[in-house]
């Protein structure tokens, strides 16, 4: 476990590198630990794929001859005492199995073939290549919903577009690199959009706002363009 300063309000705190599902049970534990005995001044916990950041207020987070990012760190090496056992006993298994219907390419995925080229691959073995694979979602984040998912096959890996779009509808499918992730709400954005899914990630007016957690185990499912619009 390392520590590095973010600025002088956020601590990032490595518990490995790269995408890596090894490594999501120690950030799931830690995110738990974290969040359980939150004390004054901090004012955030946010994981990534490797990593868990811990945003706090300086002047809120004060100690006898300690400074606030010296006080923070030791917060958190406390609290992470017991961070492999927890890890194995409770997060080692990911947690629940969502299925994400998709209606791949067509205008709902105006670059599956470019992907397809990139690859050297028939769209068709695209779809059946990203359909057929476990992902798991290692962070939530860039919009509110947004899910980071591990897993993407290395024979679909592909660079961003080199142009991003202004804007790209809620529920598009994109691959960025070595992930693929969805559009929980309509933004700019640069992912290698290959589908789109008729679910909304984000409901603001429900008590979850967010469809997926952290942790989640996530499935695509093709659908036709017809039961895309029955969804609806």
């Amino acid at each position: 476990m390392t520590f590095t300063a973010l600025g002088d309000t956020a601590v990032v705190v490595g518990l490995g590198t790269g995408i890596d599902k090894s490594v999501l049970p120690r950030v799931r534990a830690l995110m738990a630990a974290l969040e359980r005995d939150r004390p004054p001044g901090i004012i955030e916990v946010v994981a990534a794929y490797a990593t868990v950041t811990v945003f706090y207020e300086p002047s809120r987070v004060t100690g006898e001859g300690e400074r606030p990012y010296e006080r923070v760190c030791r917060f958190i090496t406390e609290r992470a005492r017991h961070l492999q056992a927890e890890a194995k006993k409770k997060f080692a298994s990911p947690g629940r199995t969502i299925e994400i219907p998709v209606s791949y390419g067509g205008e709902f995925g105006p670059d599956l073939a470019d992907v397809a080229r990139h690859c050297g691959l028939e769209p068709a073995e695209v779809i059946k290549r990203h359909k057929a694979a476990d992902y798991l979602v290692h962070t939530i984040g860039f919009a509110p919903g947004f899910p980071y998912l591990g897993g993407l096959p290395e024979k679909l890996h592909t660079p961003r577009r080199a142009t991003p779009r202004k804007n790209v509808p809620a529920g598009s499918v994109g691959i960025g690199g070595a992930q693929t992730g969805i559009y929980s709400l309509a933004t700019p954005g640069g992912w290698q959009i290959i589908g789109r899914t008729p679910l909304a990630l984000f409901r603001p007016g429900e008590a979850e706002p967010a469809l997926l957690r952290v942790g989640d185990r996530v499935r695509f499912k093709p659908i036709t363009v017809e039961e895309f619009s029955a969804w609806k």
